[in-house]
């Protein structure tokens, strides 16, 4: 017989894995008499998780809903289901939902047994999805579990990164947050090499073999790290930017944008789009590629330069004044 705390366990599972049970079929799946039953749900029920009864011979037991979330005990296939099911939306983006799956994924491969461990990484490996035009560069779920699990721990990193330009760089640095923006994740930590705050686009780096040592975290560089993000994007050299309301589902304008533009969605018809680029002419030539209406809320630069264009192209189209 199973001893009482791995049976509350059971029972729970069993709860969970569907609608209603009879006394009687948890009785003979515990390996208890109906009497156990009844005293194993009286224990459920003081840590706090409802399980309903309903008398009579087919009278039987479901557990609802409560203010506290049961432990979720999964089946092999279950757990793996779950776990590609993560990595996907961690991956390739579930809107509003990235950073809340990688932080469940990385709680969940912790404690994934080897066997299962190796099946989620085979299928992974050998299933292609298809991706939609425009859509972000392609970001390793696994590389992502990995630098999460090492802001978590404060392990040190060794990566090798790329540049914008194509510059190549070895460096050392303390892991502090993955940040998700503009349908890329950035990895904002410590450079010990430079000694200062720095991030970086985790599609353009390679992380190094092993784990690091541990270190003592840092005061962060920002209380809001999405803020600092942004900011470091918008501070490129030489660039200005700008808000954009445009007439159109966020969809549709994120295909039609490059990768890095944020886009913010507004409602299902509108969304704001927050451009950068190296002049305001630039700006501009993005909005009429674009090939749908908007309204510029700033900066009265571009507004300027709309005009400035606008006219050009009247007087080229033979309708100008």
């Amino acid at each position: 017989m199973l001893d009482t705390s791995t049976r509350l366990l059971r029972l729970l599972a069993l709860l969970q894995s569907r609608r209603e049970w009879q006394g009687a079929e948890l009785a003979s799946r515990l390996g208890v008499t109906t009497r156990t039953v009844r005293h194993d749900v009286a224990r459920v029920r003081s840590l706090g998780y409802p399980v309903e009864a309903a008398p009579g011979v087919a009278g039987g037991y479901r557990l609802g809903a409560g203010g506290t979330l049961p432990p979720l005990l999964l089946e092999d296939d279950e757990a793996v289901a779950v776990a590609i099911g993560l990595r996907s939306a961690a991956g390739r983006g579930v809107a509003g939902m990235e950073e809340s799956a990688l932080r469940a994924l990385v709680k969940l491969e912790q404690f994934l047994p080897a066997r299962l461990r190796h099946r989620v990484t085979a299928l992974q490996a050998y299933t292609v999805a298809a991706v939609r035009a425009g859509s972000e560069e392609e970001v390793d779920p696994q590389v992502l579990t990995r630098i999460a699990a090492a802001c978590r721990d404060s392990e040190v990193l060794w990566i090798d990164y790329t540049k914008h330009d194509g510059a190549e760089s070895s460096r050392s640095v303390e892991p502090h947050r993955l940040v998700h923006w503009g349908r890329r994740w950035y990895l904002v930590a410590w450079d010990r090499l430079r000694n200062g705050w720095r991030m970086f686009r985790v599609d353009r780096l390679r992380l190094g073999r092993g784990y690091g040592p541990r270190f003592v975290p840092r005061d962060p560089p920002a209380e809001d790290m999405v803020a600092f993000v942004r900011g470091g994007i918008r501070s490129a050299a030489g660039r200005v930017s700008a808000r954009v309301v445009v007439e159109a589902p966020a969809e549709t304008v994120a295909a039609r944008v490059p990768p890095d533009v944020p886009i913010e969605a507004l409602d299902e018809r509108r969304c704001l789009a927050h451009l950068s680029a190296s002049s305001y002419s630039t700006l501009a030539g993005y909005l009429g590629f674009m090939d749908l209406d908007f309204k510029v809320l700033a900066p009265p630069e571009l507004v300027e330069r709309l005009r400035l264009l606008s006219a050009r192209f009247a007087a080229a189209a033979g309708t100008g004044s």
